[in-house]
């Protein structure tokens, strides 16, 4: 071969070489940032999953309270209102809808979070706040509490904190 084909071969491996890396950084960058996107939009999907079954443990939660109007859990009632059998169950059902708020407070619960977990979280904290205006609920949390995640507790407590000066 001549030294002007060779140089040509040399020059377009030069452009090929100049062009190719570029382009394959770019492909990989975009190939990268498409895994990302996907890597947030299958944690978004659980999270919101995840949401609706907290959710519909609510309702089912809403629907046992439904069930047995003679507890009166809907309204706070003085505890006098209750034989000792009705003060058993009161005290069972607000055990159920402790380890509900726990739950809710693991699965959803971020020290910092983006605004749709937020959003998320502070329906639930809601729903904590109204049952801690509750003196029924607010007795019964001493012994519910005990053996709880050490986290939900601190946030449970402040709330009751917070809840408790409103009265």
């Amino acid at each position: 071969m001549s030294d002007e084909v060779l140089r040509a071969w040399e020059l377009a491996g030069n452009i090929a070489l100049v062009a190719g890396v570029p382009l394959a950084l770019i492909a990989f960058l975009w190939q990268a940032h498409r895994e990302r996107q996907n890597e947030r939009l299958e944690l978004q999907q659980q999270q919101e999953e995840i949401y609706q079954r907290l959710s519909d443990e609510y309702v089912s939660f809403m629907k046992l309270l439904l069930q047995h109007p003679e507890l009166k859990l809907l309204r706070e009632t003085p505890a006098s209102a209750f034989t000792a059998d009705q003060l058993d169950q009161r005290h069972l059902i607000f055990g159920v809808l402790v380890a509900l708020f726990e739950r809710a407070f693991i699965l959803v619960y971020e020290e910092h979070m983006d605004a749709e977990t937020r959003r998320r979280w502070l329906s639930w904290e809601d729903y904590m706040r109204e049952w801690c205006r509750r003196d029924d609920f607010r007795q019964a949390l001493a012994r519910h509490l005990e053996g709880e995640d050490v986290e939900f507790r601190t946030h449970l407590d402040r709330i009751l904190i917070e809840e408790g000066r409103g009265k």
